[in-house]
């Protein structure tokens, strides 16, 4: 049986991401260096970028420690802004999502990210994107990151369908595997021809 609910991850399987070009942009907004950033966001044994994909910290929290920590003011907007331009889209990805629409899959988009990534992919040349899904599962607003349980619990109830009946794409193993844990079929994404071929051997009928 095909699925009744597709979901798809959003980094590095719709849009691809940098997040050294981050790093080096909040940097020069706050006259530090690309490393100084990196080890204040991923570096501690409790990382900020994670609370705050968790929606654990509040982007003007955020921002307020960020000036404390780096003895600069720079305008919020402008680091708003240097966070989220780093997002390139993965163009072969389109015609799934357009073979997948029009052969009446539902579709919905399961990610971690973070209220400044989602605000400025919203409000720029990829705001398109959400329109694409039925359902956007967005860690910050879920409180809970892949890959535990609770996020995925969430999907299925939000698509009110059952584990089972859920086919998601995501790059990384461990959340493939966490998706896996709770009974949804789950696969990596290494490439879209890849992906097409997974696609088919779950009997997912499309033009493509």
């Amino acid at each position: 049986m095909p699925p009744k609910f597709i979901y798809f991850d959003l980094g590095n399987v719709l849009l691809f991401f940098d997040h050294a070009l981050m790093c080096r942009q909040i940097g020069e907004q706050f006259g530090v260096s690309e490393e100084a950033i990196r080890q204040f966001l991923f570096n501690a044994e409790d990382p900020v970028e994670l609370r705050f994909e968790a929606g654990k910290v509040k982007a003007q929290s955020l921002y307020r420690t960020m000036c404390e920590r780096f003895g600069k003011k720079p305008p919020f907007e402008n680091v708003a802004e240097a966070a989220g331009d780093i997002f390139e889209l993965n163009p072969s990805i389109l015609p799934i999502l357009g073979h997948l629409t029009l052969a009446g899959y539902r579709l919905g988009l399961l990610s971690n990210t973070n209220e400044l990534h989602w605000q400025w992919i919203c409000k720029h040349q990829y705001s398109l994107i959400p329109s694409v899904f039925e359902v956007c599962i967005l860690s910050y607003e879920a409180g809970s990151i892949k890959p535990a349980a609770e996020i995925f619990h969430l999907a299925s109830e939000t698509a009110k369908v059952p584990p089972e009946d859920i086919f998601y794409i995501d790059d990384i193993a461990g959340h493939v595997e966490g998706a896996k844990a709770i009974g949804i079929d789950a696969v990596q994404y290494r490439n879209t021809p890849q992906l097409v071929e997974e696609i088919r051997k779950r009997g997912i009928r499309m033009s493509y």
